[in-house]
């Protein structure tokens, strides 16, 4: 303070005039605030780091509301997606999750720690069952969209979670689908997904001592249910490596529906689940032809 007063006080003697006085004093007003915040409390970046972690985990999770119903009876809440639990295919039947644009920044790295789920009260596929067989264990609700939280990466590993893919598809247009799902997250702020596999047809071959199915076929349906656009839109896709891209798969929630026998949707009001799941517009779901290309020039190779 002596020296700003010094320096006004020079500064009138010398005549600097009215302007330095004023720059003067407002060097002086940002050095005083500039004072009492850097003397305060210093901010712990980690425990910043760690509130913004707990937000992405404390979303409320409203995918529940519109859980699919089917034959099934063993449905099991893992916390971030559900499932329904078929014994005769040691498989979930489906799995219905949400995905959401702030649960989409990286906090936790992919831990590929396989494990059989303890709450599926028959006991679930184990790794055994995969071993020497030639098949990928397939995610259903995908690792990649459970990277905000430890225990939500770490859930996504159980064997209810898995299923038996071809290296070509899981590696190819599988994984295609779910970065456009993320994509689509990113421009829509939040969907509603449900994916699992077509049990519905002749198993492509049972692989372990738990007869573990291998599906013909997976689908996926989504679900925009936030203004200012609805819209839904489903995928079937065949087990195996394909060239051809992936709106060639795309179709109505309906045409899943009579495939797989599940009714996705079916807490939605009538008149709107009829209107969503009739027919879809592929100009709402845009794809990214880069991500094709590549995948038909590395990923299929891999």
């Amino acid at each position: 303070m002596y020296f700003f007063c010094t320096f006004v006080a020079m500064a009138e003697s010398k005549k600097m005039g009215i302007q330095a006085i004023l720059v003067v004093i407002a060097v002086a007003v940002m050095s005083y605030f500039y004072n009492i915040i850097s003397n305060g409390d210093d901010a712990n970046v980690d425990d910043l780091l760690a509130d913004e972690t707990e937000q992405y985990e404390d979303i409320e999770s409203t995918y529940r509301d519109f859980l699919p119903h089917s034959d099934v009876k063993e449905v099991i809440d893992h916390q971030y997606f559900t499932l329904a639990y078929s014994e005769k295919h040691e498989q979930a039947e489906w799995v219905a999750y949400e995905t959401d644009i702030q649960r989409l920044p990286k906090n936790t790295e992919r831990s590929d720690n396989f494990r059989q789920d303890r709450e599926v009260s028959t006991g679930s596929a184990s790794l055994d069952d995969y071993y020497g067989s030639g098949y990928d264990r397939g995610h259903l609700a995908p690792a990649g969209d459970m990277h905000f939280s430890e225990e939500a990466m770490y859930l996504s590993f159980l064997m209810s979670n898995v299923s038996p893919q071809e290296r070509g598809f899981n590696r190819g247009i599988w994984r295609e689908l779910e970065e456009q799902v993320r994509d689509w997250t990113r421009g829509y702020k939040h969907l509603y997904v449900v994916t699992g596999p077509v049990l519905t047809e002749r198993a492509k071959a049972k692989i372990g001592d738990n007869d573990v199915t291998v599906p013909r076929a997976f689908y996926k349906v989504l679900l925009d249910y936030r203004e200012p656009e609805l819209k839904a839109v489903g995928f079937v896709i065949p087990n195996e490596e394909s060239k051809k891209p992936l709106d060639h798969y795309a179709m109505s929630v309906d045409e899943v529906e009579d495939l797989t026998g599940i009714d996705f949707f079916h807490n939605l009001p009538n008149n709107i689940e009829e209107r969503l799941e009739r027919k879809y517009s592929v100009g709402r779901w845009p794809f990214d032809e880069e991500r094709y290309r590549e995948r038909i020039s590395i990923w299929n190779r891999q």
